[in-house]
């Protein structure tokens, strides 16, 4: 029988160790428990990883990308940005709601890395995965739409990412029951994205041939003309952009 490749085990001892987190706590998930819940021998998961940091590591990269996969399906270039910002968002608090015991695992998983002595690092590197993130998600709608914001993309995805984790919590606190109020929220967060967006121009692949303001929303460009000397062919607002990312 052909052994395991490597990645796939410790994938599957990965996912095993969010169920076991998931279900009994971090502190009472064990090497033997998560590596009974993945069916494999003790020695398998020592063969995997080193020291329970490298889990802890691997989970909380795999949690964060369990999310990311499904806002990057979302987030496909749509008629206006705010619609497009709208849907990612959306999707999130869909996958909030859907798997609450995991977003649970992630603020106990920051608090058992805070308060374990050797594990600190690992509470800065989840919360700067967060941002890296939101960087790349940030930057693939630039890519697919083509805009300038109003502040460098490093500091609106550190902000971002500290909004979405109250607002996660929040959610999980009141319950479901609460979701209807998430509307509201959701779309205060949108307007607030988009009130940061000051040129939405053309990206060379037709998705981008809106022109976009300060209040977010989208109207149709004005047919192009040649650029007579010294003019520029980007639309864009009577003051200077400031380039996100500087």
């Amino acid at each position: 029988m052909a052994r395991t490749p490597l990645p796939e085990r410790r994938r599957q001892l990965t996912e095993a160790a969010i169920r076991v987190m998931t279900r009994d706590g971090v502190a009472r998930a064990t090497t033997r428990s998560i590596a009974a819940e993945a069916g494999v021998s003790l020695s398998v998961f020592h063969y995997c990883f080193d020291s329970k940091q490298a889990l802890f590591e691997s989970v909380i990269t795999a949690i964060t990308d369990h999310c990311v996969t499904v806002v990057k399906e979302a987030i496909r270039p749509r008629p206006t940005l705010r619609e497009t910002i709208r849907a990612g968002f959306q999707a999130y608090w869909d996958h909030v709601r859907a798997h609450p015991g995991e977003h649970m695992l992630t603020y106990e998983l920051t608090q058992y890395a805070l308060r374990q002595p050797g594990f600190g690092h690992l509470a800065r590197r989840q919360h700067e995965l967060y941002g890296d993130t939101y960087a790349e998600l940030i930057e693939q709608l630039r890519r697919s739409m083509g805009f300038d914001l109003t502040v460098p993309v490093p500091v609106l995805a550190r902000y971002l990412a500290a909004m979405t984790d109250g607002f996660t919590l929040s959610l999980l606190v009141l319950g479901d029951a609460q979701g209807p109020s998430a509307v509201p929220v959701v779309d205060t967060i949108t307007d607030m994205i988009t009130g940061h967006v000051v040129a939405l121009f053309d990206a060379g692949d037709g998705t981008g041939t809106a022109r976009q303001g300060r209040a977010g929303t989208a109207e149709p460009s004005p047919a192009r003309a040649s650029p007579g000397p010294g003019s520029s062919s980007r639309p864009g607002p009577s003051r200077p952009a400031r380039r996100a990312g500087t």
